[in-house]
Order: structure tokens, then sequence, then C-alpha cells
């Protein structure tokens, strides 16, 4: 910190304001929650009076200062703007209003959430970590804060904002790249699949080349989470990035699945989601799996023919808000066959894509990661007068 500026104690620079309202049953409430780590305000869905219950509300005004008690520890501090002005807030979600005389309330905002400004409320958070961890708001005035001038403080401000636009900037060219070549490889896929078959292809229902095997849920008492019996999957919940994660095993199963079969969501928003099994698993209701004739098909070639048609099996879904693949429709569903060789070159060829849009994700990650640790270092250094 430069060191003409005085540290002034936390309740020098804060008043508690709270605006307790009466809760109307058939009233809509829209409340704010808090990201940790200064990443700023969300906003809830709305409730009626009657889902809020006994819970007290709070309105939030516009220029507000919030530290959320339960995790102010960890960042959960925010200036409430515009959009905020008008919601409500729990009791977890104390009010302040800054003393504009000595302190500009971004800047208030941007320093409490600095690692220094951290380490000392924790020391007024005490308790274990998590929900217990409660802040003392009689304590505030243990913390204390560096305050430039009024300008100063405004001119920090403006800086630490102009760099962190540039960080979203930079983070936004970066998405915006990934989700470019993932319309790239889906166009890609379609394309191969779209051209239809020439005289040395054949077309066959989908069953008839990869032999389709509808889940079927059991009963709900031979669940357990200790491993009894055989692993089972209801869902996309247990998908991983290419293979499946039991969490739970049924002792009663069902239909099964085999290793190397492909497995398909068949019911709500995510239908066409697949995975490979690698392993035996009990299928429930919402799942499907296809097992690959090796005399007319690659596996790899169906998984992605299969991939490209989730629109196609979205339409033929009977409902529109629950979307639900039938198996008799799915079964129906023509697939293009070329020969074994011509179906592995194609695979060959779509892999080579799809390696080339992980390694920009797996870049993306990467980047994203660096531009998350390049704000707290700029306000560390704005703080400390670098700027």
């Amino acid at each position: 910190m430069s060191a003409n500026w005085p540290w002034i104690c936390l309740d020098e620079l804060l008043r508690l304001e709270r605006r307790p309202v009466e809760v109307v049953p058939d009233q809509q409430y829209q409340e704010i929650g808090i990201y940790c780590f200064g990443k700023g305000i969300f906003h809830k869905t709305p409730r009626s009076g009657l889902e809020v219950g006994d819970k007290n509300l709070y309105q939030v005004r516009e220029g507000d200062l919030i530290l959320q008690v339960t995790f102010a520890w960890e960042g959960a501090i925010a200036l409430c703007s515009k959009a905020e002005d008008g919601l409500y807030g729990s009791s977890r979600y104390p009010t302040f209003r800054v003393n504009e005389e000595l302190c500009f309330a971004p800047f208030l905002a941007r320093y409490l959430v600095t690692r220094e400004s951290l380490e000392q409320i924790n020391k007024i958070c005490p308790g274990s970590a998590g929900r217990n961890r409660v802040l003392s708001i009689k304590r505030i005035h243990e913390v204390e804060i560096p305050l430039p001038p009024l300008p100063e403080q405004r001119c920090i401000v403006a800086r630490i904002d102009e760099l962190a636009a540039k960080i979203e900037e930079a983070r936004g060219l970066r998405q915006q790249a990934v989700k470019e070549v993932k319309v790239f490889f889906a166009g890609a896929k379609h394309e191969v699949f779209s051209k239809g078959p020439t005289n040395s292809w054949t077309v066959k229902k989908l069953d008839d080349a990869a032999p389709i095997n509808m889940g079927q849920s059991p009963p709900g008492e031979s669940y357990n989470d200790i491993g009894e019996g055989i692993p089972l999957l209801n869902g996309p919940t247990e998908f991983g990035d290419r293979h499946p994660k039991a969490a739970q095993w049924t002792t009663v199963p069902t239909k099964l699945c085999k290793r190397g079969d492909i497995l398909l969501c068949v019911r709500g928003a995510t239908t066409g989601r697949m995975n490979w099994a690698d392993r035996e698993y009990c299928i429930g209701r919402g799942l499907a799996a296809l097992t690959p004739d090796p005399d007319f098909c690659v596996p790899e070639y169906v998984y992605h023919f299969v991939d490209t048609q989730t629109q196609e099996m979205l339409a033929l879904s009977a409902g529109s808000t629950f979307p639900n693949l039938s198996g008799e429709k799915l079964k129906t569903l023509p697939i293009p066959l070329p020969s074994v060789p011509e179906q592995r070159r194609i695979v060959s060829y779509l892999d080579s894509l799809q390696a080339k849009v992980d390694a920009l994700k797996h870049l993306q990650a990467e980047t994203a990661a660096e531009l998350d640790a390049m704000l707290p270092s700029i306000l560390d250094r704005a703080f400390k007068g670098e700027l």
C-alpha cells in the first residue's frame, strides 16, 4: 500500500441499513444470491410469499454493500447495481450504506475481496468451514481499509475496470472460437451423413444395424450405494466424458447392456446424449443401449451417426415439453451404411476433427484458469499503488 494512505476502520465507512418487508402470500419475491471470490450477485427464481413462508426478507437498493454473513470469509461480498434495486435478500444478506464523503463504494467493494482484506475478514468469522463460519457484524471495526483520497480511489477503480474489461473480452473471444469450431464440427458430421447413400451404400433400420435394448428401471427397493449387485444407470447424471461413473447399484437388475455398447439418453431434455459402456450395467428407462453388429458397421460410425440425429430424434419424440423417444421410433431410424472400410475412413476423418475440437477446448480451459488468476493479481497491484 502507499505509505501516504491512511488506514480506516471499516465501521467508519459503513452504516448498517436493513429494510424489512412484510411477506404477502400471493405476492412474488425475487431474491438475490452472491457468488464467492468477488464474482458478483445473481438473481434467484421468483417465489410467492407462500413459498417464502416465515423467512424474513429485506429489500436491497442500488448502492448497498452486502457482506453475505456465511461466506464473507470466502469473498461473498458485492455492491448492488441498478439491476438488483428492489429485490430481496434473507437475513444472511445484511445491507450497508457507504459513507460517500470518505469512500467511493466501488473502491471499497473491490478492496474487500482482496487477499489482504479477506485475511482480516476471516478473523471476524469464527467457527468451522462452511455455513458454521458466520460473520460477526459487531466486529467489523477490526477490519482496516487503506484509503487514498476520493479522486485517487476513482482512478484506481477506473483502471481496474479497464483491465477487467480486457480480461472479459479475451475470455469472450476464446469462448466464441470454441463455439465456432463446435458448429463447424457439427456441420462437417452432418455433411458426411446427409450426402445420401451411393450405389455402394445400403440403408438399414437402426435396430437391424445395431440392435437396440430399451432400458427398464428395477424396483426402487433394490437400489443401494454400497456396490452390491450390478451398477445401475438411470440417465445422464452418471455419464462421464466417455464412460459412465456408477453412483448406485441394484440387486434386481432388469435390462443389461454389454461392454462396448452405445448408451443413449431417450427421455427428457438430454435426449440424444451418449456414452460408451465400459462394462455391464443395468440400464433404467431413461436409457437405451445399442449393440453395433460387426458384420454391418463400425461402432464408432454408428456413434457419430446417432450423434448427428439428435434434432431428428427430438422431432420424433412424443412430447415437446418432455421429450420421450420411443423404442419403436428409434428402432426404425434409417442409417446409411457404406462398406466397413469406408466407415473406418469416415470415422478416422471425424475423429481427427474431434481431436482438434478437444484440443481447443483444453486450451480454452487453460486460458480461462489463467484469466481467472489475472484479476486478483490486478487488484493486488492496484491497492499497492502499482497500476
